[in-house]
Order: C-alpha cells, then sequence, then structure tokens
C-alpha cells in the first residue's frame, strides 16, 4: 500500500488530500474546521482529518508533496521588487519577514506541521527528539499540481488541460496534455500577465475583496451594461488571438504594490475604488459586466486555441478562473470539444489533490485507468439502470470530507437537549419535499462534506424555486448577504433537458445555461424597462428564485448513484409539485466557512431564519427549539467577504 498526503497553503485555500493506491480517499479544506474563511495557514485539521479517514498516522506515509514550489515563487517576487524598485519596497519589507520566519525553511516546516496533525504524542516526539518521519517530500509546480487535479480524476483517457488563475511560480496559464498517466504541458503565459489578476484587480476596485469576492462580480455582471469594454481593450490589455494577453502594467500596483490598481486606474475609471459595504452603483455593474465579457473573450480564445494545437476531442480545466461558470458554459457551447471536466476544487484546495495524484502517476508511473477506457464513461453508451449517458469521475462527487453517523449526531442532540424526530431513511425524502412544497427553508446536513467552493447537497441550504421571494428570503434572512446574488438550481439529471438549456452532466455546479423557452414568463412592457437591482422585481420563469436577471442558471445536475438521498429529496419533490428543481446554496452565512459538523450546523441553522435543520435522520423544527443564547457576537466573527 502507497499513501500520498497532498498539501496546498500559505496563500489561501489551504487543504489537504490523501491518496492511497491511486484512489482519493479523502479531502478538505483548513477553512472548514479552523472556521476561518479562506484559511491560509498550514492545513494541520485537514491533514489530520484525511489520516484518520484512512485510520492512518503520518508515520504510515510514503509521500508527502507540497503543491507548488516555494523558492521559485521567491525567485519570481524578488526579481519583480528589483525590477520596480525602489516602487515595490514597502511591499518587500512586509512579506520578506514571513519568507525568512517560514516559507524558506519549508521542508522544516512541514515536518512539524504534520507532527502536530499526527496528534500530541507525535509532535512531542519531533519537537523534543527531533524525530524524522521516513516519507519522502516532494514539492511540485503550481500549475502542474493544477493541471494533474484536472485531468487526473476526470473521465477521460486524454484531453487538452487548461490552467487559469492569478499566478503560481511564474506561469499564470497554461495549456497541456494529458494521456493516459502521462501529463504534459506546452505553453504557459507568465506574470506579470494575468487573465486571473485582471480579473481581480476590478473585484477590487468594485468594492469586493480579492480572492473572495471575484464570483460576486461574475453575480453582478448581468445587472450592468458592458460600456467598459472598448476602454479596457483601448488601454489596459492587448487580447491575442491565442487567448494571451499583454496588459499594461502602468494601470496596476499588483506587481510592486499594496494594492491591485493605482491613480491612474482611477482615473481612467473616473474616480477611487468603492468603499467595501457601500451602496453599489450602475458603475459597478457595467464594470463587472465588462469585464465578464473580456474574460469570456479571452477563455473561449484560449480554449479554441488548445483545440487547435492539441487535436484533443476532450478538455479538463482547473485553476481559478474555472470557476467561473458563466465562461465555462460559453466554452462548452461554442468551442467544437465533445466535452469539458472542470475540477470542482478547481482553486488552490486543488492543489493539493493535483500533487497527490501527480506524485502516484508521473513520479511513480503508475497506471491511470480512465472511466471511459474502462467502459463506465462513454459519450454514446447509456446506463441501462436510468437511461442516462454514461457518468464516471473519480473524484466520487467531490463528496470527500467528515461524514457523522446517526449515533454521533443522536448523542450531540441528546448531550445539548435538542428536540428532533427521527425518520427512517427512506420516508426521509418525502417529508423534506413536504416542507419544501409549503415554503420552508431547510439546512441539510447528510453524508460526507463537499470538498471544493460548492455546496452539492450535503451541506446545503434548499428551498422551492417557484417561490418569487425565495432568493431575497434567503439572501436577507439566510445568508444575510448582498441581494443581487442569484442562487443555483439542483436538478435532476433525467430533467434537466426539459427545463434549461443544457444536455449533459454538471454535477459541480461549474456550468452556466438559459432556463429553457418553454419554462420562462412573458415579460410585461414595466418589467422589460427595469433597470440595474431593480430588474430583481419581476417573475422570469416558472423557476424564479433561480433564475438570474439574464434568464441564466449556475446548474447542479443530480444522480442517484452520487447522491442516492439528494436525488430521492428532488424527485419526491417532483412527485408532489411537477418541479425536478430545487433551490440549492451553501450551508453557510456570509463570510463563515461552510459547515462541517452538526454542532456547527446547529449554530447556523439557529442564527438564522431558516425553518427546519435535517441532521443524517433528524428533523429539527425551528419551533420547537429552546432559546438560543451565543456568548460572542457572532456576526464580527466573521469578516465580510
Amino acid at each position: 500500500m502507497v499513501s500520498i498526503l497532498g498539501i496546498s497553503a500559505f496563500y489561501h485555500d489551504s487543504a489537504a488530500c490523501l491518496v492511497v493506491d491511486g484512489e482519493i480517499v479523502a479531502a478538505a479544506q483548513e477553512e472548514r474546521f479552523t472556521r476561518v474563511k479562506h484559511d491560509h495557514n498550514f492545513p494541520v485539521h485537514a491533514a489530520r482529518y484525511c489520516l484518520s479517514e484512512a485510520k492512518l498516522s503520518a508515520d504510515n506515509l510514503d509521500y508527502v508533496g507540497f503543491y507548488d514550489k516555494p523558492l521559485l515563487k521567491f525567485d519570481r517576487l524578488l526579481e519583480t521588487y528589483l525590477d520596480y524598485a525602489p516602487a515595490g519596497f514597502s511591499s518587500f519589507l512586509k512579506a520578506l519577514p514571513l519568507w525568512m520566519k517560514e516559507k524558506l525553511w519549508m521542508p522544516d516546516l512541514i515536518r512539524t506541521e504534520l507532527a502536530k496533525a499526527g496528534g500530541e504524542e507525535n509532535e512531542r516526539a519531533a519537537k523534543k527528539l527531533g524525530k524524522k518521519f521516513e516519507w519522502k517530500l516532494l514539492f511540485g509546480d503550481h500549475h502542474e499540481s493544477h493541471a494533474a487535479s484536472a485531468f487526473y480524476p476526470s473521465p477521460f483517457e486524454e484531453a487538452a488541460i487548461l490552467t487559469v488563475d492569478g499566478v503560481g511560480e511564474w506561469a499564470t496559464s497554461s495549456i497541456g496534455i494529458g494521456k493516459g498517466n502521462e501529463l504534459t504541458l506546452l505553453k504557459e503565459l507568465r506574470f506579470p500577465d494575468s487573465l486571473g489578476l485582471l480579473y481581480s484587480a476590478f473585484t477590487y476596485y468594485t468594492g469586493f475583496r480579492i480572492n473572495s469576492g471575484e464570483y460576486k462580480v461574475m453575480g453582478l455582471a448581468p445587472y450592468g451594461e458592458p460600456r467598459y469594454v472598448s476602454l479596457i481593450k483601448d488601454r489596459l490589455l492587448e487580447v491575442r488571438d491565442d487567448g494571451s494577453l499583454k496588459m499594461n502594467h502602468e494601470y496596476f500596483s499588483y506587481s510592486h504594490g499594496l494594492r491591485m490598481t493605482n491613480g491612474a486606474f482611477d482615473k481612467l475609471f473616473g474616480g477611487p475604488p468603492r468603499k467595501p459595504e457601500s451602496r453599489i452603483t450602475q458603475k459597478e455593474m457595467d464594470l463587472a459586466r465588462s469585464i465578464q465579457v473580456i474574460t469570456e473573450e479571452v477563455m473561449l480564445k484560449m480554449t479554441r486555441y488548445a483545440y487547435k494545437e492539441t487535436n484533443m476531442k476532450k478538455l479538463c480545466m482547473a485553476g481559478g478562473v474555472a470557476l467561473n461558470c458563466v465562461a465555462n458554459g460559453r466554452v462548452l457551447r461554442e468551442v467544437p470539444f465533445e466535452d469539458i471536466w472542470i475540477q470542482p476544487a478547481a482553486g488552490d484546495a486543488g492543489g493539493a489533490l493535483g500533487i497527490a495524484l501527480a506524485i502516484w502517476h508521473r513520479y511513480l508511473d503508475k497506471p491511470r485507468v480512465s472511466p471511459e477506457l474502462a467502459g463506465s464513461w462513454q459519450s454514446s453508451r447509456v446506463d441501462k439502470n436510468n437511461g442516462l449517458p454514461a457518468y464516471s469521475d473519480s473524484m466520487k462527487g467531490s463528496l470527500l470530507g467528515p461524514r457523522h453517523s446517526a449515533d454521533e449526531i443522536e448523542d450531540f442532540l441528546k448531550s445539548k437537549q435538542i428536540p428532533y424526530t427521527k425518520y427512517l431513511r427512506e420516508d426521509l425524502p418525502g417529508v423534506i419535499a413536504d416542507l419544501l412544497a409549503a415554503g420552508k427553508i431547510i439546512g441539510l446536513h447528510q453524508g460526507r462534506m463537499e470538498f471544493g467552493p460548492r455546496a452539492l447537497g450535503a451541506r446545503s441550504i434548499i428551498g422551492d424555486p417557484r417561490s418569487l421571494e425565495m432568493q431575497s428570503v434567503m439572501n436577507l434572512k439566510i445568508k444575510y448577504r448582498e441581494s443581487f446574488r442569484p442562487f443555483a438550481p439542483s436538478v435532476l439529471r433525467e430533467q434537466v433537458a426539459d427545463w434549461f438549456d443544457l444536455n449533459s452532466d454538471s454535477p459541480y455546479m461549474l456550468l452556466v445555461a438559459d432556463v429553457s423557452e418553454t419554462r420562462r414568463r412573458k415579460m410585461t412592457s414595466q418589467e422589460e424597462a427595469l433597470w440595474g437591482i431593480d430588474k430583481l422585481k419581476a417573475k422570469r420563469s416558472e423557476i424564479p428564485a433561480v433564475t438570474h436577471v439574464d434568464y441564466s442558471a449556475r446548474i447542479q445536475t443530480v444522480r442517484r448513484e452520487t447522491n442516492p438521498l439528494y436525488w430521492g429529496i428532488i424527485n419526491a419533490f417532483k412527485e408532489k409539485t411537477g418541479c425536478p428543481v430545487i433551490v440549492n446554496t451553501s450551508f453557510n452565512v456570509r463570510g463563515e466557512p461552510i459547515v462541517c459538523t452538526p454542532e456547527d450546523s446547529y449554530r447556523c441553522f439557529m442564527r438564522t431564519e431558516m425553518d427546519f435543520l435535517i441532521l443524517e435522520t433528524c428533523v429539527l423544527d425551528k419551533n420547537v427549539q429552546p432559546p438560543f443564547v451565543d456568548s460572542i457576537n457572532w456576526r464580527a466573527t466573521f469578516s465580510r467577504d
């Protein structure tokens, strides 16, 4: 048995992943355990969980992989600061202590931190006895880790690979090929030219937090007009035919300063960045629309170039920009690839998974039997159990995190004297469907926690999509976030084409498609004339709670074999209402990581206006719960995202 622990850390979204004999056994982000959103610290808790899932200790590991090369990244930082001297001096002074204290001594740091993950006895042994672990430590290239996370778990035997993010060591995007267990990167775009950093610059300028608020910009875009596209192309960047960028760095400060943009950028767009939490104006909506248009153009050009250069029929994607599901939907529809697969933990967290799989397949040269080659995935093959095109990847639905048994949950509820009603598992879908149809908002905690930024039915808040009020109620009274932000539909895979302009799998909520014309409602002239945020007031379809103002939806398709209980809930709702769609949003409030434990779920349930909580087979009614008193000002503990 060969056990490999992959680690990503020290930038944002730290994570750990355990691969045993080529199988992904466990993966989780550190934030879920520490309750610090986008936690960048070494993933001690996530690593401890991964080891416990396989009943291993740190001593049992054969290999530990780190997702990038710190010395090469330090080389880039040092060279960049020297190029911009003396302008980058203040940023250099801020960064240097952390590098000198920790990042340049990464092997020692990893050994010390993994000793902590192994438990108190292991930690004491490492500190007092200078214990040396027997496992071998390997470092991967940042974009190779992304590429490995995209290709190796995919359904495909061979595929083109595209990775796009802010920056790794030097690369900001790459194009490659995967065949069997081989992975080759062919071309890269290098820092400081970066689509990810360009998008983050506009995220910062529109008043949202970088590495966190980019999805808000994507959600805000349909409210605006692309008024600034020509200005961006004329002054900020050149977009080449292959999708590569040449940026005008007179307008940006991220290379050497402590801000993304500078005074020249402010002057170009008519003022300073929007202050966080201030009113969003039409200007921010138009900026969001404009940078989204640019991003989609670049992604289309990159993927068309990859198609031409690689001669591959399939495409795999990863990197933070691969979470831009609007662009992904256009790639699926408009580029000649037969199919695409996107790593659900596409950002830095997925690098932990990528380096672990890269060690198994590339370093150890272990064979890879793809679902496509094994016959469990094939575009033309039909699954005899449900009549659908067969589908399989090795991510296990991205349900790779901790789970809690029914006994553990009941022990928790009884210890806190929390009232609940227990149901047989086979009766639960019908019970939940009745509550949804009655307009109730439900927190759903069941099975293994999701790996990646999306809730996929294991740690989700769900509701009735037919309600016009559901979006605003869930945003303002449950999530405590901006009213403009859309919610995603979870839909039975069997019926996705009846409700959306999509007839393929989207299991990880990473593709956007329009609501079908047959499900839309004809708008009045007054509704058509609505502008900006007022567009929310119009009912656009039979499922208004998940229909964005441009008729789009970020779709999650659900198969019975991947998540039986979640599929059963949606199917029971369909049998009761005729609608095979429910609202799905992550189980958390704004600024909080998605819940992990039953305790996390109960706290979130009681702090919000959710109506019911499902903890496996236990159903909790808010109306009969005892008074809940927080010992802290919990809203102050979660930073604004």
